[in-house]
């Protein structure tokens, strides 16, 4: 159970240009002003956006990818600013373009957006001799976890992330290096 006035939420971060609009997996512009009809679980037909995508990648640069030597600095980043703000996270993933943690976040998304743009914030500081400049995209997915079935979901999906560094609160607090 949650603490009073907050709420369980899976959150999901895509890195820099790694999910550009037009993209054959779905997706969903800045404010939803255009979107495909499907999503990473069902894609879209092929070839649906096609030319948006077409210019995309033209205009884009490449996508950001963590390096393999830094994804437990970003996960072990993240975990320690959520905990400085006092809240708890059971489990996080750290790939290559996407991060995804499991948290206890107040049930406001004003709220939810300043704590994550925080934990990005950081995350991409702990990193930048590596990777200088924008790490992650804009936003990120606050998936409301409405009862338990889909609390231990979540949980296995995040511990499931392939070529990802991953945490649980099993493993203890992890240590600064």
């Amino acid at each position: 159970m949650p603490k009073p006035g907050l709420k369980w939420r899976h959150i999901a971060l895509n890195t820099h240009n790694s999910w550009l609009p037009g993209a054959p997996r779905g997706f969903r512009s800045y404010e939803h002003k255009i979107h495909s009809s499907g999503d990473y679980k069902t894609p879209p037909p092929p070839g649906e956006h096609a030319g948006l995508n077409l210019y995309s990648r033209i205009i884009s640069t490449e996508p950001v990818k963590i390096p393999d030597d830094f994804k437990r600095t970003v996960g072990v980043a993240i975990l320690r600013k959520l905990r400085k703000l006092e809240y708890r996270c059971l489990v996080i993933s750290v790939g290559a373009m996407h991060c995804h943690f499991q948290a206890e976040l107040p049930d406001d998304l004003p709220k939810i957006r300043q704590i994550v743009g925080q934990c990005k914030t950081v995350s991409s500081h702990a990193i930048r001799d590596v990777l200088p400049g924008r790490v992650w995209g804009r936003d990120c997915s606050k998936t409301p976890i409405d009862d338990p079935e889909h609390h231990r979901n979540v949980f296995y999906y995040i511990l499931g992330q392939e070529d990802a560094w991953k945490w649980s609160y099993r493993d203890g607090i992890p240590d600064e290096t």
